[in-house]
């Protein structure tokens, strides 16, 4: 069980595999009035990023659950860099179904909302680890202006325009699910730089060192193509943000 290939390639180097930054996590974590002690349940927990470091800055306690073996194990090692392995665990895994043995404070699904079938069934699924009185959090894309054509929409790497919504769409979207939303940090462009642009020093780096390998025509196509797709469209349409969810 693991994901594609080409994503820990394009990835093995980023700690935090979305548009946030280190800020913006801390920012997230100020939000929420964690609290030492606080019960985390993070699926899809990629390099482990937000629950290391809310354990070292709030004393949260978490599990992360995550398909990708090598960001696993990054996270473990990113646990122990912080001194913090005695408070958080990370599990190689489907994210896709799993409930907390022990009921949390924070259910957390932050840029992988495929596991539940989309948002709605990811706020399901999350309703299902979450103690009463519990906050649900969700990271998902949004357009910061609707894109023309469903050209347009497709170099944002969405299927077509109408795979996501308006932030104002979003966020009452949620409400529709029977929740409150209760915060929200959004990324920023510079954030969005750091996710994508992030990744073409690491392609460049891996074709130097792997010019013979399989996949080397594809990280080759992406490294020459990604950089004017991605000023063109992502930057241009694309938003990202955590949002906070009560269940009413």
């Amino acid at each position: 069980m693991d994901i594609p290939r080409i994503f820990t390639i394009t990835e093995s180097a980023h700690r935090i595999h979305n548009p946030f930054t280190p800020d913006k996590f801390a920012v997230l974590g100020q939000a929420l009035r964690l609290e030492p002690g606080t019960r985390i349940l993070d699926l899809g927990s990629g390099s482990g990023e937000m629950l290391c470091t809310w354990a070292r800055d709030h004393g949260i306690r978490g599990v992360g659950v995550d398909m990708s073996s090598l960001f696993t194990e990054q996270a473990r090692s990113r646990a122990v860099e912080l001194g913090v392995a005695d408070r958080v665990r990370f599990v190689h895994g489907d994210a896709a179904g799993y409930v907390a043995d022990e009921k949390v404070h924070v259910a957390a699904c932050v840029g992988a909302t495929w596991i539940g079938g989309g948002v709605a069934g990811t706020v399901e699924l999350l309703a299902r680890s979450l103690g009463e009185g519990g906050i649900i959090l969700i990271g998902e894309p949004y357009w910061r202006q609707l894109p023309p054509t469903e050209d347009v929409a497709k170099g944002c790497l969405a299927g077509a325009v109408a795979d996501f919504l308006a932030l104002p769409e979003l966020v009452a979207s949620y409400g529709r699910l029977g929740c409150d939303v209760v915060e929200m940090v959004l990324a920023d462009q510079d954030g969005w730089d750091r996710y994508e642009a992030a990744k073409w020093l690491t392609m460049h780096r891996w074709l130097q060192a792997h010019p013979d390998d399989e996949l080397a025509g594809e990280v080759r196509a992406k490294l020459t193509s990604e950089p004017v797709r991605y000023a063109t469209y992502t930057r241009e349409y694309l938003g990202w943000g955590v949002f906070a969810l009560m269940l009413r």
